[in-house]
């Protein structure tokens, strides 16, 4: 039996997946957490073999939680599940020790195909991805992806422009969470490790 925990800040995702498990006899659903932090004291009291892993959620993200599972339960696997298609960011997940990347348009079948491949010990990539691992150049273009949402722009000029969450906060208008949840999304799609990383992609992309 593979006892399998869904990460996912989104309960919709829980029923739709289910469903998909629904005549699965050799797959259980142990747990449905929504957040990183969440799924890291849950498995303090819960085993599990596979972890469905959503990448870009609130507070700690997909790949910070991937990062710390591997560490502290490195016989976990776990199975990277975005919207995201572009292979740098795949990577990204893989290198912080994901067993695989699935795509949320996945159809069922390919679902249980990916979970029960990585339990057995093998990288899955979902069908749709581009070659991950093709090195080839591609050019440099400001509109080219992580596509960021208007707001998540404004976070990241405040960013740039040396100001800390607090006054990001203040002259947006916005709550200081929501400016930290921004700000934990764009370091995702971008792939940087800190506010340095996001400063040189921003002026390398002429996003500011």
């Amino acid at each position: 039996m593979i006892r399998l925990i869904i990460t996912d800040d989104h309960p919709i995702i829980k029923d739709g997946i289910e469903m998909a498990l629904a005549n699965e006899n050799n797959i259980e659903l142990v747990a449905f957490v929504g957040d990183g932090a969440a799924l890291l004291e849950t498995l303090d009291k819960i085993e599990a073999d596979v972890i469905l892993m959503d990448i870009n959620m609130p507070g700690m993200n997909g790949i910070e939680a991937t990062q710390l599972v591997k560490k502290k339960h490195p016989k976990i696997k776990v199975l990277g599940y975005s919207q995201y298609d572009e292979k740098r960011f795949v990577r990204l997940v893989l290198k912080r020790g994901a067993n695989g990347y699935l795509l949320k348009n996945a159809a069922s079948k390919e679902l249980v195909q990916a979970i029960k491949t990585v339990y057995n010990g093998d990288i899955y990539l979902s069908e749709e991805l581009p070659n991950v691992f093709d090195d080839k150049p591609r050019r440099k273009s400001r509109f080219m992806f992580p596509k960021l949402t208007s707001r998540e722009k404004d976070v990241l000029n405040g960013i740039c422009e040396e100001k800390n969450n607090q006054e990001i906060a203040e002259s947006l208008l916005i709550s200081h969470n929501t400016v930290e949840t921004h700000r934990a999304n764009i370091l995702l799609k971008v792939g940087a490790k800190n506010t340095a990383g996001l400063v040189r992609w921003a002026v390398e992309n002429e996003i500011v």
